[in-house]
């Protein structure tokens, strides 16, 4: 069973500055690592939670616009700052700037595996969904794979074999067997990569979505950042949410 500490907002490592529907954490990876979050609770009772996971130089706000959405579908959600990622995105990485520097992108997983951690213990016995975005979509099949038992399905924005091993993702696929969900921006290199890890997985349940207009990573849903498709590739999200959530 993973362990994590969570740390509640008002203790000093966190600004106030958190809207009414969401909640500043402090998660604690098993290295001891301070991992800066930010849940938002759903209002239906068993729904299931979704971990969002940001990409590189990036931060939890990358789903500022995001997880409120999928709160009003009626999931429980939370966002975290990686220790690999940057200021993409206003405030920035809140994990990386207490550390001073990013990491690199696999040491990302056990501040993942912190996110699981907790929703195991705020919401015990529902549905927990592993969403990723660029190299965190790449983790989040490493995740699943490490945990089949904990990761319920799998949301993969623009994954990739991002890693010095050019194998690691195909082969964690290999050992999905879980719903997944992939997504790419509309671009040849991206729909080629995804094509090659959707190919390996081992799940009997997955969706391959290239978009008419679609952007890297999960700022694909995101209006300001693709005005052209963010609705077009919402559809499609969402149709696979409905798909697996429990009814």
């Amino acid at each position: 069973m993973l362990l994590a500490l969570v740390l509640i907002a008002g203790m000093g490592l966190v600004p106030h500055t958190e809207p009414p529907a969401a909640s500043a954490l402090v998660l604690r990876a098993a290295d001891g690592v301070a991992v800066f979050a930010r849940s938002y609770a759903g209002t239906t009772a068993g729904a299931p939670v979704i971990l969002l996971f940001h990409q590189a130089g990036s931060s939890k706000d990358e789903y500022a616009p995001i997880a409120p959405r999928l709160v009003r579908s009626g999931f429980n959600v939370l966002a975290i700052d990686q220790r690999a990622g940057g200021d993409l995105f206003a405030p920035g990485n809140e994990t990386v700037r207490r550390a001073g520097k990013s990491a690199p992108y696999l040491a990302a997983l056990a501040d993942m595996e912190a996110a699981l951690a907790w929703a195991q213990g705020t919401y015990p016995h529902v549905p927990v969904y592993a969403w990723g975005s660029s190299y965190s979509a790449s983790l989040a099949f490493a995740l699943a794979a490490k945990h089949p038992h904990d990761i319920a399905a799998v949301l993969a924005f623009s994954p990739g074999e991002y890693f010095t091993d050019k194998h690691f993702v195909r082969d964690a696929a290999r050992r999905v067997r879980v719903p997944v969900f992939i997504d790419s921006a509309a671009d040849a290199a991206e729909e080629r990569a995804t094509a090659a890890i959707a190919a390996a997985l081992g799940s009997q349940r997955k969706v391959r979505f290239v978009p008419q207009h679609g952007v890297h990573g999960s700022s694909t849903l995101r209006d300001d950042r693709d005005p052209a498709g963010a609705a077009e590739n919402w559809r499609a999200v969402d149709a696979f949410l409905s798909d697996v959530a429990p009814r």
